[in-house]
């Protein structure tokens, strides 16, 4: 008796244990999966080693490609900070999305979303998800841009900088947490005595250098990632790296601010040189910290990582670009239509997932960006975008993909800039007026968009200047400024 007894409870066991892990694998498989969006600020496509750079080194970043997919024809929204990250966040190009530009203090509600509008982390958290934007953000700010703050914005918790322009100085006296200002230890001296930002922010140049706030920002990320490790979650991890101090610049003549040079420090190159290239190696160091981190809460398999820059690299810190080559085979750099002012590094990771050691052609965007995590994680996709999932190229399966017809970018500084690219390769660009003639280049075959070939093709010219029309809507905050008959530039010479 008491040996079948004994037999009956150790079946009973074993049933309620394969019960158990049954249970356990499915609550697995079911969970959605967890979605960190990395974006650097002003980092050149040539700025990494797996993208061609010879003298910086970021063995993480050059890892994470070799673990994942690599694109070598992706763009971002704009060729400026805040209609680059709005194009990011609603899925919007910069013909239909709130923010088409740096608007600066002049009507603060131009650089602001709005109520109603829609965003990635809205979309993710009304699907059940954690959602935290930590760095920096630049669509919404205190006061009467509040309505933009990310935590009105779809966004459960926010750490780091509201005001872009803030941003610029990487020891401020205050960080923002949800909508409150945060004291920090630095001192910050007044900017130059011209500018408003400067005045209103304390922008200038910290004179006590007591709190690095790239390393605050990073330790954010990381407590926040293990805090959500057994809920589905989306980080929005918007590092200020590489930017500049632009105002400090004006003073201190090194807008490159570090807490030091690290591997550089033997360098024969000048401070600003060392500084650009230490600031892009200490994100690159946090960012090997985060997948760490992953592997260590055992939820790197169940988690895509995304890696990207805003726009272009800038010429703003001191430092000398013709050292480094920042936008590698590209013409032009931050606040170009050319390609090195809006062709980025992008980097997809998700082990398992994505196989290891791709690297993908597909032409993609800023935009696709809100289509692709709804797809990967099964959330609702908004009616209006201009983007299309990524998930067949991620997932490998290239003949599901969607092709976008034309990519449509515009921007408003010196005059009324637009550019398009056809059918992945014929890129059109009109300067400062609309009235202004078109330049055309085949990207494939001429990267550094160096010939044009308008007067070769004119029936492309003829559907990129209806395109100019067709593809953006009119905004009261941007309306269209024609500039001065011949200016606007060729978008720089190729570095």
């Amino acid at each position: 008796m008491g040996v079948r007894f004994y037999s009956v409870i150790m079946s009973l066991v074993r049933c309620l244990t394969a019960l158990l892990l049954a249970a356990t694998c499915l609550v697995a498989a079911e969970r959605k999966p967890n979605i960190i969006f990395i974006l650097a600020d002003d980092l050149g496509y040539g700025d990494l080693g797996c993208y061609g750079q010879k003298l910086i080194q970021t063995p993480h970043l050059d890892r994470m490609a070799a673990e994942g997919m690599r694109f070598t024809q992706f763009y971002a929204g704009s060729t400026v900070c805040a209609p680059s990250r709005s194009v990011l966040m609603t899925g919007l190009h910069t013909g239909h999305t709130r923010v088409r530009g740096n608007a600066g203090t002049v009507n603060p509600l131009a650089q602001s979303l709005r109520q109603g509008d829609m965003t990635v982390a809205r979309v993710l958290k009304d699907s059940g998800y954690a959602t935290a934007l930590i760095g920096k953000w630049g669509l919404g700010d205190e006061g009467e841009a509040a309505v933009g703050l990310p935590t009105r914005q779809g966004f459960d918790y926010f750490f780091g900088y509201a005001n872009q322009h803030h941003a610029h100085n990487y020891y401020p006296d205050f960080l923002m947490r949800g909508e409150e200002q945060v004291r920090l230890r630095n001192k910050v001296a007044p900017g130059s005595a011209d500018n408003p930002v400067a005045k209103r922010f304390g922008v200038g140049y910290a004179s006590e250098k007591v709190e690095y706030s790239h390393d605050l920002i990073a330790a954010e990320g990381l407590k926040w990632v293990e805090q959500q490790k057994d809920r589905p979650f989306f980080l929005y991890f918007a590092l200020t790296t590489p930017h500049a101090n632009n105002e400090a610049n004006r003073d201190l003549k090194n807008g490159q601010e570090v807490p030091d040079f690290g591997i550089y420090s033997d360098k024969d190159w000048s401070a600003p040189n060392k500084g650009q290239a230490a600031m892009i190696s200490r994100m690159d160091r946090d960012i090997g910290r985060l997948f760490d981190l992953l592997k260590r809460l055992k939820i790197d398999e169940h988690t895509l990582v995304c890696f990207s820059s805003d726009n272009g690299p800038h010429n703003e810190g001191g430092h000398t670009p013709e050292l480094f080559q920042p936008s590698g085979p590209l013409r032009g750099m931050k606040r170009s239509l050319t390609d090195g002012g809006i062709r980025v590094p992008f980097i997809a990771r998700w082990p398992g997932k994505i196989k290891a050691g791709v690297v993908s052609g597909h032409v993609g965007w800023f935009a696709d960006f809100l289509p692709t995590a709804c797809a990967v994680t099964g959330a609702k996709a908004p009616a209006k975008t201009d983007g299309m999932s990524l998930q067949p190229t991620l997932l490998g399966q290239p003949e599901k993909q969607a092709q976008h017809e034309h990519l449509y970018w515009e921007f408003h500084e010196r005059g009324f800039n637009q550019a398009v690219l056809m059918d992945g390769r014929w890129k059109a660009i009109r300067l400062n007026r609309t009235d202004a003639p078109v330049e055309l280049y085949d990207v494939v075959s001429d990267a550094g968009e160096l010939r044009s070939l308008a007067a070769d093709k004119p029936e492309l010219v003829a559907r990129a200047k209806a395109l100019f029309v067709s593809a953006r809507s009119e905004s009261a905050d941007w309306p269209i400024k024609e500039g001065a008959p011949g200016g606007g530039g060729k978008g720089g010479k190729k570095k």
